[in-house]
Formats: C-alpha cells, sequence, structure tokens
C-alpha cells in the first residue's frame, strides 16, 4: 500500500509526469510505425495467416518494451545520480539514503514503465485485427484495420500532445497521423 501511495504521489509531480509522457509518446510513436511496418512486411512477404502476423509482432513489442525500460532506466540512473552530485556538491552534505535519493529512483521507475509501456501498445493494438483473420478479415482487410488503427493511435498521441501544448489539436494529430501513412506507403512500394 505504502509504495502505491508513492507512486501515486510521484505522479502528482508535474515534473515526473512530463518525462514519462514524453518517453510514453516517443516509444509509442516508435511501436506504432514499427507495428505498421511489420503489418505491411509480413502481409507482402507472404505470411499464412494472421497469427503468425501477430507473433512477429509480439517479437517485435518485446524488443522495443524491453528496450524501452532498459535503455530509459540505464539514462535516468545516469541522470539521477549526475543531479544528485551536483545538489550534494552545492550542499556540501551526503544525499544517500535520503528522501531526496528515494524521489529520484522512484522517479526514474516511473520513467522506465511509461518507456516500456508505449511501444507495448503502439505495437499491440494495431495486431488486434488479426485475432480475427480467417474468421471476419481476410488476411488483406485485418492489414487494412491494423493500419488504420496504427494511424488512429499515432493521431491520438498527437491530438494529445497538441491539446497539451495549445496547439490546434487536429493539425497536431494529423501532422502524426501521417507519419503512419507515410511508413505503410514507404513499405508497399518498397522493392522485393
Amino acid at each position: 500500500m505504502a509504495s502505491i501511495r508513492r507512486f501515486l504521489d510521484l505522479l502528482g509531480r508535474e515534473d515526473v509526469r512530463s518525462i514519462s509522457r514524453r518517453y510514453f509518446i516517443s516509444n509509442g510513436f516508435d511501436g506504432t510505425l514499427t507495428s505498421i511496418g511489420v503489418v505491411i512486411g509480413a502481409v507482402l512477404s507472404g505470411v499464412p495467416d494472421g497469427l503468425t502476423v501477430v507473433k512477429i509482432g509480439v517479437g517485435a513489442a518485446v524488443g522495443l518494451g524491453t528496450s524501452g525500460v532498459w535503455s530509459v532506466w540505464e539514462i535516468e540512473r545516469a541522470e539521477t545520480r549526475a543531479e544528485i552530485r551536483r545538489t550534494e556538491r552545492a550542499m556540501l552534505t551526503d544525499l544517500d539514503d535520503t528522501q531526496f535519493e528515494r524521489k529520484q529512483q522512484g522517479a526514474r521507475t516511473v520513467h522506465a514503465i511509461a518507456s516500456g509501456l508505449g511501444p507495448l501498445i503502439g505495437i499491440l493494438l494495431p495486431l488486434l485485427p488479426f485475432f480475427f483473420e480467417g474468421v471476419l478479415l481476410t488476411l488483406w482487410q485485418a492489414a487494412a484495420v491494423a493500419v488504420a488503427l496504427g494511424v488512429g493511435l499515432l493521431a491520438s498521441f498527437g491530438a494529445y500532445m497538441g491539446r497539451m501544448s495549445g496547439q490546434r489539436w487536429y493539425v497536431a494529430a494529423f501532422r502524426m497521423g501521417l507519419a503512419g501513412l507515410v511508413v505503410a506507403a514507404i513499405n508497399i512500394f518498397l522493392p522485393g
């Protein structure tokens, strides 16, 4: 219960939310574009069924999710340690095992979780139509719905960021969603 309270306290801090939001959106963007590329590439290469596409996508989700957690954990570990050392020098005191150090470590955990969740959602959500391949959808229809879901997810990221920053949300949504269409088009027209 205490750890949940600490987690919620950390989420209440704007500096923690801001960094975690950046990691989530950035890695969610990467994951979604990866998913669109995987879907188009798998279908064009002649995979036999939707389950195979899901398996390929899950492999990508594991890779990008692990990368998101691991890289941010290490990045934030180094940045946090550097910040603690600067603060120690300014205060002329050791901050090991203090509330300040524990809050910094907790923020690192929140950032790493957000960073790992972004690509998982970005990859797995567009793969959902492939569970219905052969039942409700053909392989090509599942791919089209997957790309549409990916573009919609990217647009949602853009709308959220646009609204949060006071921009026109629909312009930001269009710009982010367009990236998904570009990735799909490039994959369709790649030779081979």
